[in-house]
């Protein structure tokens, strides 16, 4: 009763046109989770259904109309395995990298008495509105011998200005008391920063390796640039051969007789490779999703 009751004079307080307000946000933040659920809906059933089925009658709950054909010929195919294991050993490597190399940027640049932190500030903010371009890059990557390599993929992006300016605004709001007891229990600085400051700072951290992890696994395009040899595509690279230019591996459709065939296993395929790719991050979400209030609106608070 006493919760009814809250939220009743919750509620009470509000003039008709917050109460106008509230309802066309509730109704447009319904129709935004209608248009993401209804497609992955749609995705996740027709990945089970017979081909046949489903280019003629479309969705249908017949369970006797499902199949596991288009998991069974993607997880057999050597190709997707190998571009899941480039992905992963990709996505791993550039988050370590990435957030342990803005960690260490963002310290010195949320201290008031480190001199030329102006100066570096400006820089690094010069590097958010202009870039080199694509063929300088590419000439760069070239002059460093690093083409058809992992590194060519997982370099170039490892700084993030945006996310050094968010770990330096969770910094800012950690009490100076701290360091000045470590100092006092005789603390260095790298003491200080690996066993005192990274533990603390484990939320902002947790928010950041899911920003850079899901950005290097949805990525394709610096692979398709700088990597020619099979074996070091990533899974997107494979993806995208599947998806976008309608050509999946051969060995998945090699015993379809016709034409017609082989083109409706293919548009089944591409709904399996898309729940398939999903699933490490679907995996990984919940485990990071606490830790975003208070790595993303603290700092935005303090700041």
């Amino acid at each position: 009763m006493e919760t009814k009751k809250k939220k009743k004079s919750k509620f009470a307080k509000y003039s008709l046109g917050d109460k106008t307000f509230l309802l066309i946000g509730y109704i447009l933040l319904g129709l935004f989770v209608l248009a993401i659920i209804v497609p992955m809906i749609y995705i996740v059933i027709a990945s089970f259904m017979d081909p046949i089925t489903l280019q003629n009658k479309g969705l249908t709950f017949d369970l006797e109309k499902w199949t596991l054909t288009a998991y069974e010929r993607v997880i057999s195919n050597a190709q997707i395995w190998v571009g899941f294991k480039n992905s992963i050993l990709y996505s791993v490597l550039f988050t370590f990298l990435s957030v342990f190399i803005t960690m260490l940027c963002a310290y010195p640049m949320s201290l008031e008495e480190f001199k030329g932190r102006k100066f570096f500030n400006t820089i690094f903010m010069i590097t958010m509105f202009f870039g080199g371009g694509l063929i300088p890059t590419y000439l760069l990557i070239s002059k460093m011998g690093l083409l058809d390599s992992m590194w060519a993929v997982i370099l170039p992006g490892t700084f993030s200005v945006w996310n050094m300016i968010i770990a330096r605004t969770y910094y800012r709001g950690i009490p100076s008391e701290l360091r000045e007891a470590a100092e006092v229990d005789g603390a260095n600085e790298l003491t200080f920063f690996f066993k005192i400051l990274l533990p603390v700072c484990a939320p902002v951290i947790a928010v950041l390796c899911l920003w850079q992890f899901v950005g290097m696994w949805n990525s394709y395009f610096d692979a398709m640039i700088y990597l020619n040899s099979a074996s070091k595509q990533p899974l997107q690279l494979v993806l995208r051969s599947i998806l976008i230019q309608n050509q999946p591996d051969p060995g998945m459709i090699a015993d379809m007789q016709s034409t017609a065939q082989r083109a409706q296993l293919a548009e089944l395929l591409k709904y399996a490779t898309i729940i398939i790719s999903s699933l490490p991050l679907l995996v990984m979400y919940p485990f990071f999703q606490k830790y975003f209030d208070a790595g993303i609106m603290v700092g935005s608070v303090k700041g």
